[in-house]
């Protein structure tokens, strides 16, 4: 019964007592009188999830972002009833349901409480739409912290911050916008030193509030759909994010590794000879790039699939010629598709149905760069497998190398919103639905067609696809950038926190439009912008190309230096990268780590911005102003060695560091053994000989990895990779490296070049698997020693 009061009570309606409880294996189904159900399910030891039903009846439980290889099943589970609730206990949590009104509190196995409801579930009957507005708020504990939500574009902290999920197109967004371009409604809370995970699994517009409203309440609520979210337990945060990461899916596979090289576009390299002096000026500087992307204008009037013929005469003889030059062309397709009855696509999706309709019948119609289209309903099975099928000729045919799914919030022009109205239909796998609840997923679906296109038509080679938009789990499929940025030293900044957040988030493969999409930048700004892009996962300089050029050569002679080391820097790093990426796709580990992911143990990496880590081993923090000599970074606990000077400094404090133009601060950690390849014009070029492993004494224990196969293709799954462990252990008069290998893959290389740094010995003797090595036949230089690349155990004597 529902009485005034309640209604009164900005219409908020609550659970009642529980009525009934039933347990069917991993499920436990809780009743209240006014009919509303709790099931809650045990995904794993660590992973509990809370579904509300305002009715009985449940929806069909389908969502986009589960993967259906997430891990499930649990060592422990006990039920019991108690005085004033239920107690379910597994062999990390124990969660309390309240027999009085649904209130949950979780616990760790010590009963240290890590998450607790306030009002806990309640809602709101939707009387426009029908169904429910869906509300949960729980209690914020003194000093908690929050993090993630994907590419805000705020202080990485998220406390005392109110947030949208809406998938949107924000040309030239700036710091605090919101909503832009993804919508990832997963956040970390860090209570103590226990991290924990929320994803509200809902594609409604939803709403985060982090003690914005009220200053100990933390909240989330969705305008349609379930109240349905995931509790995901640490106590570390990254193994939340891993966790978190394993049910909404790794990547399907590994990147080719060229595509974790330097990739160079704007809105528009065109006709075809623009794109060969862009090219060729490329090796004519031998300045590493591996990608040249194709914008809009090589379309036929902008319809996708096409190609102006005056442009691009021959398109397939082209990117033959740019294949032959180590160059990989990636070329834009978005979702409208032109309303033209002589065009093929349009005529094929039209005869069949494909397109998205408005509630009363007719398609949905809108502007976007060809002018007035239709656009696919990507949420129907069936158009996913047409789409994808459109690739033939521009993969298998042409040899394109990877797409770039741009406009696909989905982006509408000349319309209040900027994208379709809420009464537009979707398929949604056969449940169907209107644009409130797909809008936030659009973009992930067609991202997800492109992905089963190219990997059909690449195959044996692996596909590469970038996207704008995105939702929960859209990191199975494909690659991402930040969008529209600016050209301005905020969005530097901006860039940098983006990226950081969308790793922690479970999207690694990340980057930023490097330089700004908007606007021009000076050589200093670009120059910055390209040394912080080399550590982000995915490096590609765009811009808008209505205000100038921004390769690496357009801003004078200095800049071009500048530029050129650090992309030949990342193509050095490329093995320590691409290990990184095996860890991320194979244990979900984030490839960048912001430092309160890295150490949350520290209080003072809470509030850090700037710094963050690549992989485990390499400490970055870009310069963000301008006419800068250096800067004050924090460094993590651990001794951290200046990768330019080899200069070690001590962390848990913040330190002044020297960083002139041509310098960014980047350190090396104590005890890292770094690998890397030889400077290359593209991935590919040259056969590798030798490997270079920069090895950085410590006292003490620390062990590293060298990831390597094919660097393409499928033949890893298949047990031909070469992962090598290595282990450091230093002694005040001795140091020893040993290896543990893996896999079956046979590297071209035979020997590695080790630069042994911060010795604090002479060496003397050098044993090689227990037998004295001639080591001084073998040195380049002063602690430059050459080894076979099949060793055991390594022992440097002093």
């Amino acid at each position: 019964m529902i009485t005034n009061t309640e209604l009164e009570n900005k219409g908020n309606l609550y659970p009642s007592k529980i009525v009934d409880y039933q347990k069917v294996v991993d499920i436990l189904n809780f009743t209240c009188d006014n009919g509303v159900v709790l099931q809650l399910t045990v995904q794993r030891d660590s992973v509990l999830r809370f579904r509300y039903s305002t009715t009985g009846i449940f929806e069909n439980d389908f969502s986009y972002a589960i993967t259906k290889y997430a891990s499930k099943g649990y060592n422990f589970l006990e039920v019991t009833e108690e005085k004033e609730h239920y107690l379910v206990i597994t062999s990390k949590l124990k969660c309390r349901v309240g027999k009085k009104d649904l209130h949950i509190t979780i616990l760790d196995k010590n009963d240290f409480v890590l998450c607790e409801d306030e009002l806990g579930f309640h809602w709101e009957e939707s009387y426009d739409y029908g169904g429910d507005i869906v509300k949960m708020s729980k209690s914020s504990h003194d000093g908690e912290s929050y993090y993630g939500l994907g590419d805000k574009p705020v202080h990485i902290n998220l406390k005392g911050k109110r947030f949208e999920n809406w998938v949107t197109d924000s040309y030239a967004f700036g710091k605090d916008s919101d909503p832009i371009y993804k919508a990832i409604p997963f956040y970390m809370g860090l209570n103590g030193s226990k991290a924990y995970g929320i994803f509200f699994d809902n594609s409604f517009r939803t709403f985060f509030d982090f003690c914005h409203e009220r200053r100990n309440i933390t909240s989330f609520w969705a305008q349609g759909g379930e109240m349905n979210y995931y509790f995901i337990y640490g106590p570390e945060m990254s193994e939340v994010v891993a966790n978190y990461t394993d049910l909404t899916g790794k990547p399907h596979q590994l990147p080719p590794l060229w595509s974790l090289g330097y990739h160079q576009c704007k809105w528009s390299y065109y006709p075809e000879s623009q794109v060969k002096e862009i090219t060729n000026k490329f090796r004519e500087l031998e300045i590493p790039c591996d990608a040249i992307y194709l914008d809009i204008d090589y379309m036929d009037g902008f319809r996708c699939f096409t190609w102006n013929k005056e442009y691009f005469p021959d398109p397939k003889r082209m990117v033959s010629e740019l294949s032959e030059k180590g160059f990989k062309t990636i070329a834009i397709i978005d979702p409208g598709i032109k309303i033209d009855k002589d065009y093929n696509i349009f005529k094929e999706a039209l005869e069949n149905d494909y397109f998205c309709k408005r509630a009363d019948g007719p398609y949905m119609k809108g502007k976007v760069w060809p002018g007035e289209c239709y656009f696919p309903d990507f949420t129907n099975p069936e158009v996913r497998e047409w789409w994808s099928g459109l690739f033939r000729e521009l993969i298998e045919d042409i040899g394109v190398k990877g797409v770039w799914n741009d406009m696909n919030e989905p982006a509408v022009m000349e319309v209040p919103g900027k994208t379709f109205p809420d009464d537009v239909r979707h398929d949604y796998d056969g449940n169907p639905c209107s644009h409130r609840k797909a809008h936030n997923i659009y973009g992930m679906q067609m991202a997800r067609a492109t992905y089963q296109g190219l990997k059909k038509f690449s195959y044996p080679k692996r596909p590469f696809v970038i996207t704008r938009a995105a939702y929960s789990g859209t990191q199975r499929y494909t690659s991402t950038w930040t969008g529209d940025n600016v050209a301005t030293w905020e969005h530097l900044s901006i860039a940098n926190i983006q990226v950081q957040r969308l790793a922690m988030s479970g999207y690694s493969f990340v980057g930023s439009d490097i330089g700004g999409f908007a606007e021009q930048p000076n050589g200093e700004l670009y120059a910055r912008w390209i040394q912080l892009g080399a550590f982000h996962p995915f490096f590609r300089t765009h811009s808008s190309g209505d205000h100038g050029n921004q390769e690496p050569w357009s801003f004078g002679k200095n800049i071009e230096q500048i530029v050129k080391k650090f992309i030949e820097l990342r193509y050095q790093l490329l093995p320590y990268i691409y290990t990184s990426f095996w860890r991320y796709a194979n244990e979900g580990i984030p490839m960048i780590k912001s430092l309160v992911l890295y150490d949350q143990e520290d209080i003072h990496t809470h509030y850090r911005n700037d710094e963050f880590v690549v992989g485990e081993k390499i400490l970055v923090c870009p310069i963000a102003e301008p006419n800068a000599k250096g800067r004050r970074m924090y460094f993590p606990f651990g001794n951290w060695f200046n990768l330019w000077t080899n200069e070690m400094m001590e962390g848990g404090q913040e330190l002044w560091v020297e960083a002139d133009l041509d310098i960014m601060p980047v350190f090396i950690k104590e005890g890292a053994i770094i690998p890397k390849y030889p400077i290359q014009q593209y991935v590919g070029e040259k056969q590798i000989d030798q490997v270079y492993l920069d090895v950085y004494y410590k006292k003490g224990k620390e062990k590293s990895q060298l990831y390597e196969d094919s660097q393409d293709g499928y033949d890893y799954i298949k047990g031909r990779f070469s992962l090598r462990n290595f282990t450091l252990i230093g002694k005040e008069k001795s140091l020893t490296v040993q290896q543990f290998k893996a896999g079956k893959f046979i590297t071209s290389y035979k020997t590695f070049e080790m630069k042994f740094v911060n010795l604090p010995f002479k060496i003397k003797e050098v044993e090689l698997d227990g037998e004295k090595y001639d080591f001084k036949k073998f040195m380049k230089s002063k602690n430059v020693i050459v080894f076979p690349k099949e060793f055991s155990d390594i022992e440097l004597i002093g």
